[in-house]
């Protein structure tokens, strides 16, 4: 997948935003956008044929993984990144509308089109209720999907078409579940951060 789009809507978004938003963005593209490309990625590209389970029957181990692992952590945490990022396009868009205006009127409409003031700080606002809300939401759904926030070694499977209780493994386990805490850590920074910009443009 080419993650140039969500890199270069980032880099458009850094001149209309705040420091704490500057920093939000960094945090973003290098230790969330870029560990998924390089690192993250490659941890979780064999999940599916590295599950083994101690069992011959045809459809156990396919029933069982799908059981423990309804949506790859890695496509949800890739997903997590797509939505979190897109309400800052309302930014761009209205500073485009702006811009846009002021050639229509061929007249200067605005002190700045993408000075944070009247209706652009609304919308900024906006996003980044947007962007925290969709944070809380995935690390919820991550916390319930995943057992919170665990990868266990073992897990015992019994789910039909399974003879009975079967054991199955999960590599790489203590592995996937820094990440996965490297991944929390993150989302957690990134609420904290979106809310401390959110109290400065409202109380500035």
């Amino acid at each position: 997948m080419s993650w140039g789009f969500l890199r270069d809507l980032l880099s458009g978004v850094n001149k209309y935003s705040t420091g704490i938003g500057r920093i939000w963005i960094a945090i973003v593209f290098i230790f969330r956008l870029l560990v998924y490309v390089v690192a993250a990625e490659k941890v979780w590209k064999h999940e599916y044929n590295e599950f083994e389970c101690n069992t011959e029957q045809p459809g156990c181990e396919n029933v069982c993984f799908d059981h423990f692992f309804p949506i790859s952590q890695i496509r949800l945490w890739a997903l997590q990144l797509i939505i979190v990022s897109t309400p800052s396009l309302l930014v761009v868009f209205h500073v485009a509308y702006r811009e846009n205006r002021e050639k229509r009127h061929n007249q200067k409409l605005y002190k700045s089109p993408g000075k944070i003031d009247g209706g652009l700080l609304c919308t900024y606002l906006i996003s980044l209720l947007l962007k925290t809300g969709f944070e809380i939401v995935f690390l919820v759904l991550f916390h319930k999907l995943y057992n919170g926030f665990k990868v266990p070694r073992l897990v015992k499977c019994d789910m039909r078409p399974c003879p009975n209780a079967v054991d199955c493994y999960i590599s790489k386990p203590t592995e996937k579940m820094i990440f996965l805490y490297f991944l929390v850590a993150t989302s957690g920074l990134c609420i904290v951060l979106n809310l401390s910009e959110l109290s400065y443009l409202t109380f500035r």
